[in-house]
Protein backbone atom coordinates (compact mmCIF):
# COMPACT_ATOMS: atom_id res chain seq x y z
CA UNK A 1 0.00 0.00 0.00
CA UNK A 2 2.82 2.38 0.88
CA UNK A 3 4.49 1.72 -2.48
CA UNK A 4 1.25 2.43 -4.34
CA UNK A 5 0.81 5.67 -2.41
CA UNK A 6 4.37 6.72 -3.23
CA UNK A 7 3.85 5.95 -6.92
CA UNK A 8 0.64 7.98 -7.02
CA UNK A 9 2.34 10.93 -5.31
CA UNK A 10 5.23 10.74 -7.78
CA UNK A 11 2.91 10.70 -10.78
CA UNK A 12 0.89 13.63 -9.42
CA UNK A 13 4.10 15.58 -8.82
CA UNK A 14 5.23 14.95 -12.39
CA UNK A 15 1.81 16.03 -13.66
CA UNK A 16 1.97 19.21 -11.58
CA UNK A 17 5.36 20.13 -13.07
CA UNK A 18 4.16 19.44 -16.63
CA UNK A 19 0.99 21.47 -15.95
CA UNK A 20 3.05 24.44 -14.73
CA UNK A 21 5.33 24.29 -17.78
CA UNK A 22 2.27 23.88 -20.02
CA UNK A 23 0.80 27.16 -18.81
CA UNK A 24 4.12 28.94 -19.36
CA UNK A 25 4.59 27.45 -22.84
CA UNK A 26 1.83 29.61 -24.36
CA UNK A 27 0.95 26.95 -26.93
CA UNK A 28 -2.45 26.86 -25.24
CA UNK A 29 -3.18 29.98 -27.31
CA UNK A 30 -3.01 28.18 -30.68
CA UNK A 31 -6.44 26.47 -30.46
CA UNK A 32 -7.92 29.89 -29.68
CA UNK A 33 -6.02 31.54 -32.54
CA UNK A 34 -7.36 28.77 -34.76
CA UNK A 35 -10.91 29.99 -34.13
CA UNK A 36 -10.21 33.53 -35.32
CA UNK A 37 -8.10 32.36 -38.27
CA UNK A 38 -10.82 29.94 -39.38
CA UNK A 39 -13.55 32.57 -39.04
CA UNK A 40 -11.65 35.20 -41.03
CA UNK A 41 -10.60 32.96 -43.94
CA UNK A 42 -13.69 31.84 -45.87
CA UNK A 43 -11.62 29.62 -48.18
CA UNK A 44 -11.12 27.34 -45.18
CA UNK A 45 -14.70 26.88 -44.05
CA UNK A 46 -16.72 27.30 -47.24
CA UNK A 47 -15.73 23.85 -48.65
CA UNK A 48 -16.70 22.11 -45.40
CA UNK A 49 -20.03 23.85 -44.70
CA UNK A 50 -21.99 20.61 -45.46
CA UNK A 51 -19.72 18.74 -43.04
CA UNK A 52 -20.22 21.43 -40.41
CA UNK A 53 -24.01 21.23 -40.78
CA UNK A 54 -24.00 17.45 -40.34
CA UNK A 55 -21.64 17.77 -37.40
CA UNK A 56 -23.92 20.23 -35.62
CA UNK A 57 -27.00 18.03 -36.10
CA UNK A 58 -25.13 14.97 -34.87
CA UNK A 59 -23.73 16.85 -31.85
CA UNK A 60 -27.17 18.13 -30.87
CA UNK A 61 -28.52 14.59 -30.91
CA UNK A 62 -25.70 13.23 -28.75
CA UNK A 63 -25.85 16.05 -26.19
CA UNK A 64 -29.65 16.01 -25.87
CA UNK A 65 -29.64 12.22 -25.51
CA UNK A 66 -27.02 12.25 -22.76
CA UNK A 67 -28.72 15.08 -20.87
CA UNK A 68 -32.03 13.21 -20.99
CA UNK A 69 -30.69 9.81 -19.97
CA UNK A 70 -27.44 10.39 -18.05
CA UNK A 71 -27.44 13.80 -16.35
CA UNK A 72 -29.79 13.09 -13.42
CA UNK A 73 -28.18 9.77 -12.38
CA UNK A 74 -24.72 11.31 -12.50
CA UNK A 75 -25.83 14.34 -10.50
CA UNK A 76 -26.99 11.97 -7.75
CA UNK A 77 -23.57 10.30 -7.83
CA UNK A 78 -21.75 13.63 -7.78
CA UNK A 79 -23.83 14.80 -4.82
CA UNK A 80 -22.15 12.10 -2.70
CA UNK A 81 -18.74 13.71 -3.30
CA UNK A 82 -19.34 17.33 -4.27
CA UNK A 83 -22.40 18.49 -2.35
CA UNK A 84 -23.93 21.66 -3.80
CA UNK A 85 -21.42 21.54 -6.68
CA UNK A 86 -23.00 18.31 -7.94
CA UNK A 87 -24.84 19.95 -10.91
CA UNK A 88 -21.53 21.35 -12.19
CA UNK A 89 -19.71 18.04 -11.76
CA UNK A 90 -22.47 16.14 -13.53
CA UNK A 91 -22.44 18.65 -16.38
CA UNK A 92 -18.67 18.24 -16.82
CA UNK A 93 -19.01 14.45 -16.87
CA UNK A 94 -21.86 14.55 -19.41
CA UNK A 95 -19.81 16.85 -21.64
CA UNK A 96 -16.87 14.49 -21.31
CA UNK A 97 -19.00 11.52 -22.31
CA UNK A 98 -20.44 13.44 -25.24
CA UNK A 99 -16.89 14.25 -26.34
CA UNK A 100 -15.98 10.55 -26.43
CA UNK A 101 -19.09 9.58 -28.40
CA UNK A 102 -18.68 12.44 -30.86
CA UNK A 103 -14.97 11.68 -31.28
CA UNK A 104 -15.46 7.94 -31.81
CA UNK A 105 -18.47 8.18 -34.13
CA UNK A 106 -18.60 11.67 -35.56
CA UNK A 107 -14.94 12.34 -36.33
CA UNK A 108 -14.28 9.26 -38.51
CA UNK A 109 -17.60 9.69 -40.33
CA UNK A 110 -17.48 13.43 -40.90
CA UNK A 111 -14.26 15.23 -40.02
CA UNK A 112 -11.18 13.10 -40.66
CA UNK A 113 -10.65 14.05 -44.33
CA UNK A 114 -11.81 17.62 -43.76
CA UNK A 115 -9.26 18.06 -40.97
CA UNK A 116 -6.37 16.86 -43.11
CA UNK A 117 -7.45 19.13 -45.95
CA UNK A 118 -7.79 22.18 -43.72
CA UNK A 119 -4.42 21.46 -42.08
CA UNK A 120 -2.79 21.29 -45.52
CA UNK A 121 -4.59 24.43 -46.71
CA UNK A 122 -3.35 26.49 -43.76
CA UNK A 123 0.23 25.33 -44.35
CA UNK A 124 -0.02 26.31 -48.02
CA UNK A 125 -1.41 29.71 -47.04
CA UNK A 126 1.56 30.09 -44.71
CA UNK A 127 4.03 29.34 -47.50
CA UNK A 128 4.87 25.68 -46.85
CA UNK A 129 3.90 24.28 -50.25
CA UNK A 130 6.91 21.98 -50.49
CA UNK A 131 5.98 20.32 -47.20
CA UNK A 132 2.33 19.82 -48.21
CA UNK A 133 3.35 18.54 -51.64
CA UNK A 134 4.79 15.46 -49.94
CA UNK A 135 1.27 14.36 -49.07
CA UNK A 136 -1.08 16.10 -51.50
CA UNK A 137 -1.25 17.33 -55.07
CA UNK A 138 -1.17 21.12 -55.41
CA UNK A 139 -2.43 22.85 -58.54
CA UNK A 140 -1.82 26.49 -59.47
CA UNK A 141 -4.54 28.93 -60.37
CA UNK A 142 -2.93 32.26 -61.06
CA UNK A 143 0.17 33.70 -59.38
CA UNK A 144 -1.15 33.55 -55.81
CA UNK A 145 -3.95 30.96 -55.67
CA UNK A 146 -3.22 27.28 -54.96
CA UNK A 147 -5.80 24.51 -55.22
CA UNK A 148 -5.42 21.34 -53.21
CA UNK A 149 -5.87 18.08 -55.07
CA UNK A 150 -6.11 14.49 -53.91
CA UNK A 151 -3.88 13.04 -51.23
CA UNK A 152 -0.68 11.25 -52.12
CA UNK A 153 -0.13 7.86 -50.52
CA UNK A 154 1.98 8.34 -47.42
CA UNK A 155 2.23 6.45 -44.14
CA UNK A 156 -0.71 7.41 -41.93
CA UNK A 157 -0.26 8.32 -38.28
CA UNK A 158 -3.02 7.39 -35.84
CA UNK A 159 -4.35 10.65 -34.40
CA UNK A 160 -7.56 9.76 -32.61
CA UNK A 161 -8.62 8.37 -29.29
CA UNK A 162 -7.77 4.75 -29.93
CA UNK A 163 -9.27 1.99 -27.82
CA UNK A 164 -6.58 2.41 -25.19
CA UNK A 165 -7.00 6.17 -25.25
CA UNK A 166 -10.77 5.93 -24.80
CA UNK A 167 -10.39 3.64 -21.80
CA UNK A 168 -7.78 5.98 -20.32
CA UNK A 169 -10.05 8.99 -20.90
CA UNK A 170 -13.11 7.31 -19.35
CA UNK A 171 -11.07 6.06 -16.40
CA UNK A 172 -9.93 9.62 -15.68
CA UNK A 173 -13.44 11.17 -15.88
CA UNK A 174 -14.10 10.57 -12.14
CA UNK A 175 -11.28 13.02 -11.38
CA UNK A 176 -13.90 15.68 -12.03
CA UNK A 177 -15.60 14.60 -8.80
CA UNK A 178 -12.76 16.35 -6.94
CA UNK A 179 -13.77 20.04 -6.88
CA UNK A 180 -11.40 22.35 -8.75
CA UNK A 181 -8.11 20.49 -8.69
CA UNK A 182 -9.67 17.29 -10.05
CA UNK A 183 -10.80 18.96 -13.27
CA UNK A 184 -7.38 20.57 -13.68
CA UNK A 185 -5.74 17.15 -13.29
CA UNK A 186 -8.21 15.66 -15.78
CA UNK A 187 -7.39 18.29 -18.41
CA UNK A 188 -3.64 18.10 -17.86
CA UNK A 189 -3.57 14.30 -17.99
CA UNK A 190 -5.69 13.98 -21.12
CA UNK A 191 -4.11 17.02 -22.74
CA UNK A 192 -0.72 15.38 -22.37
CA UNK A 193 -2.02 12.17 -23.99
CA UNK A 194 -4.07 13.75 -26.76
CA UNK A 195 -2.01 16.80 -27.65
CA UNK A 196 0.38 15.08 -30.11
CA UNK A 197 -2.61 13.74 -32.05
CA UNK A 198 -3.30 17.24 -33.37
CA UNK A 199 0.02 17.07 -35.23
CA UNK A 200 -0.53 13.63 -36.75
CA UNK A 201 -0.84 15.19 -40.21
CA UNK A 202 2.32 17.22 -39.63
CA UNK A 203 4.23 14.06 -38.75
CA UNK A 204 2.88 12.37 -41.88
CA UNK A 205 4.07 15.21 -44.09
CA UNK A 206 7.48 15.18 -42.41
CA UNK A 207 7.75 11.45 -43.06
CA UNK A 208 8.98 10.74 -39.54
CA UNK A 209 9.24 7.24 -38.13
CA UNK A 210 7.78 6.40 -34.72
CA UNK A 211 11.07 6.99 -32.88
CA UNK A 212 11.47 10.44 -34.44
CA UNK A 213 7.91 11.40 -33.56
CA UNK A 214 8.30 10.26 -29.96
CA UNK A 215 11.56 12.18 -29.52
CA UNK A 216 10.01 15.33 -31.00
CA UNK A 217 6.97 15.08 -28.71
CA UNK A 218 9.05 14.25 -25.64
CA UNK A 219 11.10 17.41 -26.11
CA UNK A 220 7.85 19.43 -26.22
CA UNK A 221 5.80 17.55 -23.66
CA UNK A 222 4.56 20.64 -21.84
CA UNK A 223 3.68 22.40 -25.10
CA UNK A 224 1.59 19.48 -26.32
CA UNK A 225 -0.07 19.23 -22.90
CA UNK A 226 -1.10 22.88 -23.10
CA UNK A 227 -2.41 22.56 -26.64
CA UNK A 228 -4.18 19.28 -25.92
CA UNK A 229 -5.80 20.61 -22.74
CA UNK A 230 -7.34 23.63 -24.45
CA UNK A 231 -8.32 21.52 -27.47
CA UNK A 232 -10.06 19.12 -25.10
CA UNK A 233 -11.99 21.94 -23.41
CA UNK A 234 -13.15 23.28 -26.77
CA UNK A 235 -14.06 19.79 -27.97
CA UNK A 236 -16.26 19.30 -24.89
CA UNK A 237 -18.36 22.40 -25.62
CA UNK A 238 -21.93 21.16 -26.17
CA UNK A 239 -23.06 21.06 -29.82
CA UNK A 240 -20.11 23.09 -31.15
CA UNK A 241 -17.48 20.54 -30.15
CA UNK A 242 -17.00 19.08 -33.63
CA UNK A 243 -16.70 22.56 -35.13
CA UNK A 244 -14.01 23.37 -32.58
CA UNK A 245 -12.21 20.19 -33.64
CA UNK A 246 -11.77 21.86 -37.03
CA UNK A 247 -10.65 25.18 -35.55
CA UNK A 248 -8.17 23.38 -33.27
CA UNK A 249 -6.82 21.70 -36.41
CA UNK A 250 -6.28 25.18 -37.85
CA UNK A 251 -4.46 26.13 -34.64
CA UNK A 252 -2.30 23.01 -34.91
CA UNK A 253 -1.37 23.98 -38.48
CA UNK A 254 -0.45 27.51 -37.35
CA UNK A 255 1.80 26.00 -34.69
CA UNK A 256 3.34 23.62 -37.24
CA UNK A 257 4.04 26.60 -39.48
CA UNK A 258 5.87 28.32 -36.62
CA UNK A 259 7.87 25.15 -35.91
CA UNK A 260 8.90 25.01 -39.57
CA UNK A 261 10.04 28.61 -39.54
CA UNK A 262 12.05 28.09 -36.35
CA UNK A 263 13.73 24.99 -37.81
CA UNK A 264 15.18 26.90 -40.76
Amino acid sequence: MEQIRATVVERLSELAVVSRDAVLSRTWAYPILGISYFATHPNLYEPVIPVLAKSLVFSVGVVVGLIFFAYAPQMILCAMFMGFLAPIGAAVMVMGEAYVLIWIIGKPMMLAKAQDRIFDQVLVMKGHEQLVARGREIRDRGPTTRLLGKEVNIDKVVDGLGREGVMRYLASLPLNLIPGVGTAMFLAYNGKKQGPGYHARYFELKGWEKAEREAFVKAREAQYTAFGGVGLVLGMVPVAGLVFQLTSTVGAALWASQLEKCSK
